[in-house]
């Protein structure tokens, strides 16, 4: 009786969202996307794409914690590359540490190229920082990448 009881408490915690989780749901198409549930407090009861907009705003307000995050999202990457972006553009800090934390998830083959190219370019830099800078800063303007000097 009591394995019962404590599996229907389960999954009521879980459909209420008081559980966290760590993944996407299994059969997602972002399936292979985990994060560490010690830096995200995300409740089991979001949808996907919620999942995804309560990580993109943790990146937004602390870049850092990107590394934290296996095989992330196109989405996930272009919020980085949004805040280098910024840095690069206000000369408010070296995007260096940023710029490593987006290599470093290349490393998975299964993360997805948030723009077309970003894997060839990491790979043929070796996971060189200035490589990626070289190949953000040719981008055209519709990515929103500006030119900038390391």
């Amino acid at each position: 009786m009591l394995p019962l009881f404590l599996q229907a408490l389960s999954w009521f915690s879980r459909v209420c969202g008081f559980e966290t989780i760590s993944a996407f749901p299994k059969g997602h198409a972002y399936a292979r996307t985990h994060w560490s549930p010690a830096y995200f407090d995300i409740a089991s009861d979001l949808k996907p794409d919620q999942i995804e907009r309560a990580l993109c705003a943790a990146i937004a307000n602390t870049p850092s914690i990107f590394a934290h995050i296996a095989n992330p999202t196109p989405r996930m990457q272009r919020e980085l590359l949004s805040v280098i972006e910024a840095r690069m553009r206000r000369s408010c800090g070296d995007p260096t540490d940023l710029l490593v934390l987006l290599a470093n998830a290349y490393r998975s083959p299964h993360t997805q190229d948030a723009l077309p190219g970003m894997r060839r370019a990491i790979e043929a830099g070796d996971g060189n920082s200035a490589a990626l800078r070289d190949f953000l800063s040719s981008m055209p303007a519709a990515f929103d990448i500006i030119e900038a000097l390391p």
